[in-house]
């Protein structure tokens, strides 16, 4: 029997859950699921007799190693600052790691260890990153391996209302972590390249600098950049390449109403608020506007930001009821927290709700002295607010990563991303059995 050890029960383990215990008799392998609060690793686990719940503090550091040292493969769901010490007693117990999140450097370091261990840690093999590696690497070899140039790579994901349960001026709801949301963007200058020339766009520029995508039967959405798109030169092979850009997709519109926020500070996270428990919606924001006892918040906001009164953006600000007197509910909060506070009121998923995520490549390229492109998409739609896409593009490829360690399908021990054709191949084969397709096309030529 081969045992998994699942650290973590968060809303994203479901689908992860439901795949191992799928392939757990047939394959044998028993899962432990753990979490700090043993009620949602017990829920997680439910009553099949191949899953077992504990209870585990994951800064307690014997506590962590004698769990480690028991099982075959670990999946970490925890918060990406958190997988360290895990890899780490993974090498030192000569056991196999499969994450989510974004590989860091501290865990770059482990590489040789970990090939010297003979251990596979799998990092980045979610959605995005993850899923946006497999099916950009399969068409990026594919071009290179006719012979192809490329000149443009773009990719753009986001986690959005599907257009059934899109109810509102936004065209938003939370399907991940709201906190993740409002501070998007907030972790220094965006860094990209496009037509040869280096691009740096600062926060307070960030959604105002946006470009608009058609997707096949889902229409238009507008796409802001996302952290640095230029560390993916190596990582993709496309160190030469005059675009490189990668971005998030929203629906037209959200990102200049959001900017509104930006600019206001409002989704700053530094520092508290004073009297954050006597707020109301209309004095928080009349916090960030200059004092003037004779004119309305509403008047005040639209002469700071030169917003015109019939403007659709002052109607998806009315919508979130940004202007009411309706208190914030919160004891203390950052202006961050007590926006994340408003939002959660409006665009939290009801029960039924559906959620979409939505990814899209370009890739332009030179053939022959021929100009290309391929453009490449894929939609997932969740099925409620519990069984949501972001939840199955995030878990299943964790859960497929894991099975194909485990069968030896992936097995160059050291630090990896999905980036090579012994996990990609194999891996989408595996999500387009479960409904993760992707759609390749090839349209005319546009850009540099």
């Amino acid at each position: 029997m081969k045992n998994i050890l699942l650290i973590g029960a968060g809303r994203s383990t479901q689908s992860l859950v439901d795949y191992l215990s799928s392939h757990a008799v047939d394959s044998d392998w028993h899962i432990t699921i753990c979490d700090r609060d043993i009620k949602l690793a017990q829920k997680r686990a439910g009553s099949n007799e191949r899953l077992s719940a504990v209870s585990l503090d994951i800064t307690n550091d014997a506590e962590r190693s004698e769990a480690i040292q028991k099982v075959d493969l670990v999946i970490s769901m925890l918060p990406a600052h958190m997988h360290v010490p895990v890899a780490e007693d993974c090498v030192r117990f000569k056991k196999h790691m499969v994450t989510a999140s974004y590989v860091s450097d501290q865990m770059n370091a482990l590489h040789d260890k970990a090939v010297e261990a003979g251990v596979v840690l799998m990092n980045e093999i979610g959605v995005d990153p993850g899923i946006d590696h497999l099916s950009a690497m399969k068409v990026l070899d594919e071009i290179r391996s006719k012979g192809g140039e490329m000149t443009i790579f773009e990719s753009f994901t986001g986690g959005l209302v599907a257009p059934e349960s899109d109810d509102n001026p936004w065209g938003y709801k939370f399907s991940w972590n709201p906190r993740n949301v409002v501070l998007a963007g907030a972790g220094g200058a965006v860094k990209f390249k496009q037509e040869g020339l280096y691009k740096y766009i600062p926060y307070h520029q960030l959604f105002r600098r946006t470009e608009f995508i058609d997707i096949p039967e889902y229409g238009r959405f507008e796409g802001y950049a996302n952290r640095d798109s230029l560390r993916y030169r190596s990582v993709y092979g496309l160190e030469n390449i005059p675009t490189i850009y990668r971005g998030t997709l929203r629906r037209p519109g959200f990102c200049r109403a959001w900017d509104v926020f930006v600019k206001l500070g409002m989704t700053d996270d530094s520092y508290e608020l004073e009297g954050v428990s006597e707020m109301t919606h209309r004095s928080f924001l009349n916090t960030f506007l200059g004092y003037n006892p004779n004119d309305s918040v509403e008047l005040k906001l639209m002469h700071y930001l030169q917003i015109p009164q019939d403007s659709e953006l002052m109607e998806k600000l009315e919508w979130l009821d940004i202007f009411k007197d309706t208190p914030i509910g919160l004891d203390k909060a950052t202006p961050a927290q007590a926006l994340q506070q408003i939002l959660e009121k409006k665009w939290t998923m009801k029960p039924d709700d559906k959620d979409m995520i939505v990814m899209w490549h370009k890739f332009g390229y030179i053939l022959d002295g021929e100009r290309k492109m391929i453009e490449s998409h894929m939609i997932a739609k969740g099925e409620n607010a519990e069984a949501t896409s972001m939840a199955k593009t995030v878990g299943l490829p964790v859960g497929i990563a894991t099975r194909f360690i485990l069968e030896g399908k992936i097995s160059t021990p050291g630090v990896h991303l999905p980036i090579s054709k012994e996990i990609y191949l194999p891996m989408l084969e595996e999500l387009a059995a479960n409904g993760i397709v992707f759609h390749e096309k090839e349209v005319e030529y546009q850009g540099y």
